[in-house]
């Protein structure tokens, strides 16, 4: 066992917020506090922007009661950010926590986050400076390597689901032709669940694109004109990320042929979310395309945009407490010593129930994107010009075959997982992976009834 360090810990949140992000934090907070070696407990606000700014938060003083709220507020109350840093920015984060003595650092976030966690952590070790760092997982993409799913995916996974069921009935109603368009850059998991309401083949969504599929606009013509056809109405989810058979995402080519320019946050990332573009688009499309046969057509689309991220009231029980013990497991494995860096993961029982566990950072090369080749994830890749498309773009739930292997406890295999997208069936993975977290009942809400951050009204958050 490595010997214990004594130090200050900081805790950072970055990335897109989730419904639950914020009990991974009072998580770790917890777990903190029962380890003496500790001194100050640090919320960095804005992740690592405000680590070399030193805009702290004591976060050792707060009362449980406050902490409890903290945790059932949606968003991050610490506040996140996009940076990521270089060499550059990493002195200077250092120079930070060697004036506060800082030896534990946490963060929570997704794969950019997992990825400038690493480089914090090679960093660190190169300049021979004791510090334990560990990444905590959270993302709705639910793209991440090694864990099982991610904090955060489940609860947007059902509001997602939700949302579809209403607005399937809105469009049984008015029957027509209706996009929506569901976050998603390089994985087509919540838009896959999209599908966890429907009781039978005439509940929508009808029709599921997923980025893992080339997407192409003829043969989604073609299907939306089949389906309504037979229903007479037709829904559709379409992830914002998917991409022509060069790999290049529609919104962007579309934003490149009407002269719009194409925005990209700090880690390089093309802004997928908050534009209507792409729904737009298809929606304009299909009416031009079918408007000969059908003169009195009725097409709408909606783009889900940042309402899936933290919407408050759909936290899922099972989400909240996943979250929670993966922030207490990484404070655990930090404490023990017996991996100087890692992270926690969700990993699933024989009982096929959920348990944190633990993850390292290996020492060998980084892959492309910046981050280790398991702190963080990479997306699958996508189908090859030679590989044959499948047979409709149409995500369908299907009986298990031989051809998609599923191991012990019900979860097919990564590569497994890879066939089931490629053939425009990850529907059926996400309906065996999160509907026990996305279909319970969301816990009662402890948020204050006008909706503010808590730590706002102690002067303790932006």
């Amino acid at each position: 066992m490595r010997k214990t360090v004594k130090g200050n810990a900081v805790i950072g949140q970055s990335g897109g917020p989730t419904a639950v992000i914020n009990q991974s934090l009072v998580g770790a907070i917890e777990a903190l506090k029962r380890h003496k070696p500790i001194g100050r407990i640090l919320g960095a606000r804005h992740g690592v922007r405000g680590i070399i700014e030193e805009k702290f938060i004591d976060l050792k003083g707060l009362p449980a009661g406050l902490l409890e709220r903290v945790a059932q507020t949606p968003a991050a109350a610490l506040g996140s950010s996009r940076d990521r840093p270089d060499e550059a920015y990493c002195e200077k984060i250092f120079k930070v926590f060697e004036k506060n003595n800082v030896r534990y650092f946490f963060y929570i976030g997704g794969n950019d986050s997992a990825g400038s966690a690493h480089t914090v952590n090679e960093m660190a070790a190169a300049a021979d400076y004791e510090l334990r760092v560990f990444h905590i997982p959270k993302t709705i993409d639910n793209d991440l390597l090694v864990t099982d799913h991610c904090p955060g995916y489940g609860s947007a996974a059902r509001f997602v689901a939700s949302a579809f069921i209403g607005d399937d009935r809105d469009s049984a109603s008015l029957p027509g032709i209706k996009v929506n368009v569901v976050m998603g850059r390089d994985a087509g998991w919540l838009t896959a669940a999209s599908t966890l309401g429907r009781a039978d083949a005439t509940d929508g969504p009808h029709l599921v694109y997923v980025p893992e599929v080339p997407f192409r606009v003829n043969q989604f013509v073609e299907d939306v004109r089949r389906i309504y056809g037979r229903l007479g109405r037709c829904q559709i989810a379409v992830s914002e990320g998917v991409a022509d058979e060069t790999g290049t995402p529609v919104a962007v080519a579309l934003a490149e042929k009407l002269g719009h320019r194409v925005e990209r946050d700090s880690h390089g990332n093309v802004q997928l979310s908050g534009t209507g573009v792409l729904g737009d688009f298809l929606a304009d499309y299909v009416k031009s395309e079918l408007k000969e046969k059908y003169r009195t057509l009725r097409v709408r689309a909606d783009t889900f945009g940042y309402l899936q991220r933290s919407f408050p009231g759909f936290a899922s029980a099972a989400d909240q407490v996943e979250a929670r013990r993966c922030g207490e497991k990484a404070v655990a494995l930090a404490r023990t010593g017996r991996s100087p860096s890692g992270g926690s993961k969700v990993r699933r029982t024989r009982s096929s129930t959920s348990a944190p566990s633990s993850r390292t950072w290996p020492a060998g090369p980084r892959t492309s994107r910046g981050s280790s080749s398991t702190a963080a994830a990479t997306a699958s890749p996508r189908p090859s010009a030679n590989t044959p498309p499948p047979s409709s773009a149409t995500c369908r739930s299907r009986r298990s075959s031989p051809d998609r292997p599923t191991p012990p406890g019900g979860m097919p295999s990564p590569s497994a997982a890879r066939v089931w997208a490629e053939r425009g069936l990850a529907s059926q993975f996400v309906v065996r992976s999160v509907a026990a977290c996305s279909r319970l009942p969301p816990a009662p809400s402890a948020c204050e009834s006008d909706g503010t951050n808590p730590l706002r009204k102690r002067g303790l958050a932006p």
